[in-house]
């Protein structure tokens, strides 16, 4: 029994206010264009027993209303969802994913004490960057296998179905296709699945949905490391039902037996010799590339060589490359004629062209005593 306002002026104190819910993806629907309700301290926690800020929304068409159930603070003690309390990385309920973590997280559940741990946890999550879970869960290692093995990948928006018709099921539902309900055949009752506790849930314990699971992650077939370090596994995937588990394994033994031999190539061995492949030899050239000379270029004539200098410091100008007449615009400083950078200060990496001149063409005419 829940303690009364004037006597627990901790609870009034720490009523939660909040803008938006902690929510799953199947909780939240598909429809990015939900509208939701919010209503400041509209019930209490079902966990801690505070009010806190209550949000409601239809996630879908032909879908159940859905709500809040737990205050953010709980949630984030138990990274879940505030609505399934299912984990909102991994979509599994609790008990799973601790017992995959292998994380024992004994959350008090008389009033005082669940305060005390409650009062403490926050403390711990306004010092916290906010994007890592904190408490025992926190310092888990971060995945396993079975987790990952069991775990949802995609949205079950199916789980967001209305409730079944109690009068359908005894056959006095008047609505017809204007029920919100669902009229199908309920599941067994002695079901252990019809019987689920949000508290359960949350603590991890009895929880029907998660016992399911951990039977189904306990037949599911395993791998387990040989204590021979030197095994190895080939694994051979793309073929057919023809080809049997004998005929792998004698070409397996005939390309070991080859590997081990060598290879015999136009009478000579070739013994394989284990390392990196060498570079490949350049194509042959043949005379009629040799001879090709698309620039009519003379016997004589020397290649053109790229300027591969430094560009010159602001204010010298820089001498015009061969082939263009003189700038259009003199200078009217006397400025020495710039002598060509020396051939141990060029750079390999930087090629210039006399395109990239600022000075070319007039490009700074005004400078220069230009209209």
């Amino acid at each position: 029994m829940a303690t009364s306002l004037g006597a627990n002026t901790y609870n009034r104190q720490n009523w939660e206010d909040s803008d938006f819910p902690i929510l799953c993806q199947t909780c939240l629907g598909e429809n990015p264009y939900i509208r939701m309700t919010k209503e400041k301290y509209g019930k209490e926690c079902k966990i801690c027993a505070r009010p806190f800020t209550v949000f409601r929304w239809c996630p879908g068409v032909r879908m159940r209303f859905k709500k809040t159930e737990v205050c953010q603070t709980c949630s984030k003690m138990k990274n879940v969802c505030q609505t399934c309390l299912l984990d909102l990385e991994y979509g599994l309920p609790i008990q799973v994913r601790d017992t995959g973590l292998s994380v024992k997280d004994d959350v008090p559940k008389s009033d005082v004490n669940k305060e005390y741990y409650t009062q403490n946890m926050e403390r711990e999550i306004a010092n916290s960057d906010g994007t890592r879970p904190v408490g025992a869960l926190g310092k888990a290692p971060s995945s396993s296998d079975m987790l990952l093995k069991l775990a949802r990948t995609t949205p079950y928006y199916k789980r967001n179905r209305p409730h079944i018709c109690s009068f359908w099921v005894k056959g006095e539902c008047r609505r017809g296709e204007e029920c919100p309900y669902r009229h199908e055949k309920p599941t067994d009752p002695d079901d252990p699945l019809a019987d689920q506790n949000i508290k359960d849930r949350y603590y991890g314990i009895n929880d029907p949905v998660a016992d399911k699971l951990l039977k189904r992650a306990s037949t599911m077939p395993r791998l387990d490391t040989p204590d021979d370090k030197s095994i190895t596994t080939l694994y051979i995937g793309g073929l057919g039902d023809t080809i049997t588990d004998s005929e792998l394994r004698s070409q397996a033994a005939r390309g070991r037996e080859r590997e081990k031999d060598g290879v015999t190539e136009s009478g000579m061995r070739l013994e394989p010799v284990p390392g990196l492949p060498g570079a490949l030899p350049p194509p042959p050239v043949s005379e009629d590339d040799t001879s090709a000379n698309y620039f009519n270029l003379g016997p004589n004539s020397a290649p053109a060589v790229l300027n591969l200098g430094i560009p010159p410091p602001p204010g010298v100008a820089m001498p015009p490359p061969p082939g263009f007449g003189p700038p259009m615009f003199h200078s009217m400083d006397a400025i020495a004629p710039p002598m060509p950078p020396p051939m141990g200060m060029r750079l390999p990496g930087q090629v210039h062209y006399p395109s990239q001149d600022p000075q070319r063409m007039g490009a700074h005419a005004g400078r220069h005593g230009g209209t």
